[in-house]
C-alpha cells in the first residue's frame, strides 16, 4: 500500500476547520424516546469478539440513554444475570433470547428474533 501525498485540504476528506470560538459541535442529539408500542427492537445472539462467552445482544432501541438503561436493568434483573448498555445496545450475558423476548413483549415492545 502506498502513500497518498495530499496536495490540498481537498484530500483530507471534508475535515472542517474553524477559527470561530464560539463553533461547538452538538454531540448531545438525544432522540425522544418513543413508547414501547412504536419500538422495534432486535434479539441477536453472539459470542463473537467476547472470547467465547455467549451474550444476547438487544438493538434497535430508539429514545434517551437513560431509558435504554432502564429497560437494561429490568432485562439484567428479570434474567438474574449480569450485563451493559453500550453503543445503545443492551448486553445481556447468556443466551437468553427466549426469555427477553417474552418480557419485552408483555412490556409492549415489538421485538424480534434474528439469527439462529
Amino acid at each position: 500500500m502506498s502513500k497518498k501525498k495530499l496536495n490540498s485540504l481537498e484530500d483530507l476528506g471534508g475535515f472542517v476547520f474553524s477559527t470561530n470560538d464560539e463553533f461547538a459541535l452538538n454531540t448531545n442529539e438525544t432522540e425522544e424516546t418513543l413508547p414501547p408500542n412504536q419500538q422495534y427492537l432486535e434479539a441477536h445472539f453472539s459470542n463473537k469478539g467476547r472470547g467465547g462467552k455467549t451474550v444476547t445482544v438487544i438493538t434497535g432501541f430508539v429514545g434517551e440513554e437513560s431509558d435504554l438503561k432502564t429497560l437494561g436493568k429490568l432485562l439484567k434483573t428479570k434474567c438474574g444475570v449480569g450485563g451493559s448498555v453500550k453503543d445503545f445496545e443492551i448486553i445481556i450475558q447468556g443466551n437468553y433470547r427466549d426469555k427477553i423476548m417474552e418480557i419485552l413483549q408483555k412490556e409492549g415492545y415489538n421485538i424480534k428474533r434474528v439469527g439462529g
